[in-house]
């Protein structure tokens, strides 16, 4: 969905109508699924071998969902005061961060994830008509097209050779059968460190 005001499908501006409003409905489906598991269960995650729970509320689900619109609408992470008040979007930021709705450049207070797009240059980039944007591992690159409900292409390398790959995404199929997931770290470890994962 591009905008007037798009320069280009990675860095395009910010159309200044969407300070708390929606850019269309591109995440509707999205949307409707956290809504209705967040206000049910709220945040949960798996630490130190417990399940805990963080409150979720209206604040943080509006903070989560305006994130997740301009990061598709930007085809980038957008800054904390392109979505609104910069302290009270940095606030909820954390507290999503802690509860592993997204991650936070340890840093600074800015989006490192949204999983599954990645904020910083990856080897696995997802292109679609009108946009482009970079996930943080192949199983991501896959999950942006499904959640967006769009056709596209993953373009990325193979971390044993090196070699370049596409694979072609088209009415929900593949055309690489041929290529195999691989992840060096079992998924109750992944958040141990998942930038690494």
């Amino acid at each position: 969905m591009p905008s007037a005001q798009t320069q280009h499908p990675r860095n395009g501006a910010l159309p200044a109508s969407c300070h708390g409003a929606q850019y269309g409905d591109p995440l509707a489906s999205f949307r409707n699924t956290w809504r209705t598991s967040a206000s049910l269960l709220g945040l949960l995650r798996y630490a130190g071998g417990a399940w805990y729970r963080h409150p979720i509320d209206a604040v943080l689900l509006d903070i989560r969902n305006r994130t997740y619109a301009a990061f598709v609408e930007l085809g980038r992470a957008p800054t904390a005061r392109e979505l609104g008040d910069e302290q009270q979007v940095r606030a909820g930021w954390r507290v999503l961060h802690e509860a592993h709705a997204l991650v936070l450049n340890s840093a600074m207070d800015e989006i490192r994830m949204a999983n599954p797009f990645s904020a910083v240059p990856t080897a696995y980039r997802v292109k679609t008509d009108s946009r482009w944007w970079y996930a943080n591992c192949a199983w991501d690159a896959f999950g942006i097209l499904a959640a967006l409900d769009l056709e596209g292409r993953i373009e990325s390398s193979c971390p044993d050779c090196g070699e370049p790959y596409t694979v072609e995404v088209a009415q929900r199929q593949i055309d690489r059968p041929d290529l195999l997931f691989h992840c060096l770290v079992p998924a109750a470890h992944w958040w141990d460190d998942i930038v690494y994962t």
